[in-house]
């Protein structure tokens, strides 16, 4: 892979290459593509969705869109860090236009998007849209599709939502949120569909990045971004580089950020920040720390070191491995290579006891379960009877309660099927709950 063909300018629609030397140095075609996302009503939902602890009454815990800000503000540094290195070793980039911003908005914009295709009520909503093709009434389609159609309901996956949301109205020039292709590569942490599954263990292949209903658009984009083709069966292709970090960026701040909010609920006893933690850095100084009032200025401290500490490591290991990346040979996650991996893992394990398995945390997955699993039959039902020409007077009022973009005729089962996880995990937490007890009955 090549550098100039990886921060491809070009969008959906193009007719003419796009130059980086022609674009308007006050707003960058990659910072487009960032102010698109945040305008976007997608991206507007995760404020009102699970990053860890669901419906949450509290001001300071952590929803998904304050989440995707704050990593987007650790992506554009790294991309910075290692575009300034990256335009030393490839000067042809600078002939061209590219500077360091570049690189630091590209990673940026993937980052603020990265759960933009997640389903309510956090990872345990992906598995509850599974779990109903898989064991529950959605089970009676298996026959009716393709093995790799049924594998994607079956391990339904917010990466390849997000592609979805991102590629959608393809058709139209000016349809859609229209970003640069270089971002969408970013974006893309798992490019292969979703059967053979997890084929090797490689970092690539252990998701999937797209709906058999977007593969036209998957095709497209890895072909104009020049991405090495991996050989075995099915589609599937190596990363582009920058995803690496985009994925650092998510690693760093959940890891991290996570842990906080824990220490902040109480449910992990505060002495554990400043243990785990200072692992992590060299340059706490704990004079100061003491000194700090609150618990959470305290551990808004330890975090503030901890993050940038992790940020050196992923750049340095980014540009170390440049060119096993390049190739497609770099196969474990930035984070994953780090001298801190102990470290990071006994954080991450400490969240998983404290926080991740909290009685708070389960309940509400717990009822998430219940709530996507009806909300999906309601709708699955509704949109197939009124397809079958045999709809109650119930499914033509449900129908009517689809915002007018789900309004569509999908002559194939895979696309009305598709059309309705793709509503239902655009549904805020909130929302959906509020939607559960109107089709419940409970109109109060």
């Amino acid at each position: 892979m090549n550098w100039e063909q990886l921060l491809s300018l070009k969008r959906y629609g193009d007719t003419q290459k796009r130059l980086r030397a022609k674009q308007d140095e006050t707003r960058l075609g990659f910072e487009v593509d960032f102010d698109r996302i945040i305008f976007s009503s997608a991206f507007r939902s995760l404020q009102d969705k699970t990053q860890v602890i669901p419906l949450s009454k509290t001001d300071f815990v952590h929803t998904r869109l304050t989440h995707s800000l704050e990593v987007s503000v650790v992506g554009r540094t790294l991309g910075r860090r290692v575009g300034k290195e990256l335009l030393k070793r490839h000067p042809k980039l600078v002939e061209l236009g590219y500077t360091f911003n570049d690189f630091g908005a590209i990673v940026a914009a993937a980052s603020v998007m990265h759960d933009i295709g997640n389903p309510p009520f956090g990872h345990s909503g992906e598995k509850a849209i599974g779990e109903y093709f898989k064991t529950g009434k959605g089970r009676e389609f298996k026959d009716q599709l393709t093995d790799l159609e049924y594998q994607d309901l079956i391990d339904f996956e917010g990466n390849a939502n997000g592609l979805r949301i991102l590629t959608e109205n393809r058709k139209g020039i000016e349809g859609g949120l229209r970003l640069s292709y270089a971002t969408l590569g970013a974006f893309i942490k798992y490019p292969k569909e979703s059967l053979p599954k997890k084929p090797t263990k490689h970092i690539v292949d252990k998701k999937y990045g797209f709906f058999q209903s977007e593969k036209e658009a998957f095709l497209d984009i890895v072909e104009d971004l020049g991405l090495k083709k991996k050989d075995g069966d099915g589609i599937s292709y190596y990363r582009h580089p920058l995803a690496y970090l985009v994925e650092a960026a998510d690693d760093i701040c959940y890891t991290i950020i996570d842990f906080e909010d824990g220490i902040n609920l109480g449910l992990i006893e505060e002495e554990y920040a400043l243990e785990y933690m200072s692992k992590l850095t060299k340059h706490i100084n704990r004079e100061k720390y003491y000194a700090l009032e609150h618990k959470k200025d305290r551990t808004g401290y330890l975090r503030a070191l901890a993050i940038g500490s992790l940020i050196d490591e992923a750049v340095s290991i980014f540009l170390e491995n440049e060119e096993a990346i390049l190739n497609g040979n770099f196969d474990r996650g930035l984070m994953d290579k780090c001298k801190y991996e102990a470290q990071i893992n006994d954080i991450i394990n400490k969240s998983i006891e404290k926080i991740y398995r909290s009685k708070e945390v389960i309940e509400k997955e717990v009822a998430g379960y219940k709530i996507i699993a009806d909300i999906l039959d309601v709708f699955v039902t509704a949109l197939n009877n009124k397809f079958n020409n045999n709809a109650s007077n119930y499914d033509k009022l449900v129908l009517n309660l689809l915002p007018e973009e789900y309004q569509h005729e999908k002559e194939s089962l895979y696309d009305r099927v598709m059309l309705i996880c793709s509503y239902v995990a655009g549904l805020s937490d909130g929302f959906a709950i509020r939607l559960h007890k109107k089709l419940a009955g409970d109109v109060i």
